[in-house]
């Protein structure tokens, strides 16, 4: 189940969930894509956190996991530089960034390359978890 954690502005505490709140701020098309896309990261992330941080939608798993965000002609998931390096050749066809990637709007998400993305930075950021523990381990 994704815990959802209050932000520092101390949104999500006994109010509307902050990630719903800020996907109604935008038009119908754009937030059946915005749910989509939050479901495919809650579905492959079942352990995740989720809050608003840099004012966008952000799941927590040992760390910064995903962030997404809506905008007028696209929308724009954040799976840190190594979640858009190891995607690059499927990810040709989509405008792309250092730690970002543009789907357009009038276009349907690729459902399963997101998941495939997700996953990745899931095992990467627990991975990672895991090799921080060993050298605690064997440090203390």
């Amino acid at each position: 189940m994704v815990k959802t954690r209050v932000d520092e502005t101390g949104a999500g505490r006994q109010g509307p969930d902050p990630i719903e709140a800020y996907i109604a701020q935008f038009p119908s098309d754009v937030q059946e894509k915005l749910r989509m896309l939050r479901e495919i990261i809650r579905q492959e992330a079942p352990g995740a956190e989720e809050k608003i941080s840099y004012r966008m939608p952000t799941f927590v798993l040992h760390g910064d996991l995903v962030y997404f965000a809506g905008f007028k002609r696209h929308i724009g998931l954040y799976p840190l530089p190594s979640g858009v390096e190891a995607f690059l050749p499927e990810l040709a066809g989509y405008r792309t960034g250092k730690a970002s990637i543009q789907f357009p709007i009038d276009k349907p998400l690729p459902a399963e390359l997101i998941a495939r993305i997700v996953r990745f930075r899931v095992a990467e950021n627990t991975r990672a978890a895991g090799e921080r523990r060993k050298d605690k381990a064997a440090k203390g």
